[in-house]
């Protein structure tokens, strides 16, 4: 079984990470190009703790988010689906210098692989995985809390286009996506009118009217997510 480097152990402790044994960090930081691909005994690569480490984000995240005011559930949805994303994670991991301590094959990191928003963001999510192996869920929150001050302090998630809005809320509750229809169009070209109906199904349904199809979606969705989030 491999060991931290001492660098490594060293960076973890400076980001708040509490390494007690190394197995699970080591695992946290391995891709599955290291050694060549070939497995190693009593060695993994990171996706077994990412699965892990994805729902203790998750919830330490939503757990803030309840706790930081009263918006409605629909908006909840989209600011964890913001603060919890790959991009999210990525940038956070380039933040504290991931990519030097990333456990790649050669081929990988010569590709750009220790760059990769995709690899860095399940490694982030790897090492949370990690950390509620060897610290339990409470001091994992709290580093999380410290790693994510900025994001949930942010507009991350806050801000979007309704339409875009709406289908993260789709997504987040497992919904079918949203759909679209004109259901009228009226007066001539230069001053038309349209009304545009949004359905989600087995949810609901709503309406906007504006002199474009796009404002009409627009106010459709504004609707919808006033309505039902």
């Amino acid at each position: 079984m491999s060991t931290l480097e001492p660098e490594t152990r060293e960076w973890l402790k400076a980001n708040g990470f509490s390494v007690r044994t190394d197995a699970p960090w080591v695992e946290a930081l391995t891709h599955g190009s290291y050694n060549g691909g070939a497995a190693r005994v009593n060695e993994r690569d990171y996706q077994r703790l990412e699965f892990l480490g994805d729902r203790v984000l998750g919830l330490s995240v939503a757990s803030w988010l309840y706790s930081a005011g009263d918006a409605p559930e629909g908006r909840l949805s989209q600011r964890l689906n913001a603060l919890v994303s790959g991009a999210t994670c990525a940038r956070i991991a380039q933040a504290i210098g991931l990519p030097d301590h990333v456990r790649l094959g050669k081929q990988a990191r010569e590709d750009g692989g220790a760059e990769s928003a995709n690899i860095l963001g399940d490694v982030m999510e790897a090492l949370i995985g990690a950390s509620f192996i060897e610290n339990g869920y409470d001091a994992t929150r709290d580093c999380v809390y410290r790693l994510w001050e900025s994001e949930l302090d942010g507009d991350s998630g806050k801000a979007k286009h309704p339409k875009s809005a709406l289908q993260e809320w789709a997504a987040g509750n497992r919904r079918a996506m949203p759909q679209y229809d004109i259901i009228d169009r009226s007066g001539p070209d230069h001053a038309a009118r349209f009304t545009v109906r949004v359905s989600i199904h087995n949810v609901g349904e709503a309406q906007g009217v504006a002199t474009s199809k796009g404002e009409a979606e627009k106010r459709a969705a504004k609707a919808f997510l006033e309505e039902y989030g």
